[in-house]
């Protein structure tokens, strides 16, 4: 049980880097600081960007409309964090 609750807590915090990479890659981007027709960086922004707008747009449509300023990846990334606490407190001493 151990193992499974090792290989959950791995998964959540390469999902965190790839949301923090994600939200990096659009600052850079909108400020035109890397070329969107770069194939290496277009291929991999599409890769990050599919991995992540699946838990981002639920989140999108309940926050308010915050004048081009997005706000969901940090609410993701407080979501991982509770969900990381949650396991550590709670299931992790229950583990024989």
């Amino acid at each position: 049980m151990r193992a499974v609750l090792d290989v959950i807590m791995l998964a959540l915090d390469l999902y965190w880097w790839i949301i923090i990479i994600s939200a990096i890659m659009s600052w850079l981007l909108a400020f035109n600081v890397i070329n969107p027709r770069n194939q290496v960086l277009g291929t991999i922004g599409r890769a990050v960007h599919s991995l992540t707008e699946p838990a981002l747009r639920p989140i999108r449509r309940f926050l308010p409309n915050m004048g081009g300023i997005d706000i969901s990846p940090i609410v993701l990334l407080l979501g991982i964090f509770f969900l990381q606490r949650l396991i550590v407190l709670y299931a992790y001493p229950n583990v024989v």
